[in-house]
């Protein structure tokens, strides 16, 4: 079985809404999914999607291929993480 990471598109017209699923290759984008590992709104303002990266990895060891848009996604959180990691300043430590 060929697994695939990519967008499932919800919502109602005019108003889209995409999760993030494991699915396989072989079926429809509106098709059933084995997992739902994030999601995303592009009409929501800031941080507008949120992902499962431990379950998107264990799928990736498993052999799953990750679409380019989902990479795109995963690049922007680790950029998120690195950037939120370096306005975090440690505690001054008291003698």
């Amino acid at each position: 079985m060929s697994v695939k990471i990519r967008m499932r598109r919800m919502g109602s017209n005019k108003q889209p809404f995409f999760r993030v699923v494991v699915t396989d290759v072989r079926r429809s984008n509106r098709g059933t999914f084995l997992e739902n590992v994030g999601w995303y709104d592009p009409k929501k303002k800031g941080i507008n999607f949120s992902l499962d990266t431990d379950r998107i990895a264990f799928w990736v060891g498993r052999g799953a291929i990750v679409s380019d848009t989902v990479k795109s996604f995963l690049r922007k959180g680790v950029r998120a993480a690195k950037k939120s990691a370096e306005t975090v300043k440690p505690a001054p430590a008291s003698a």
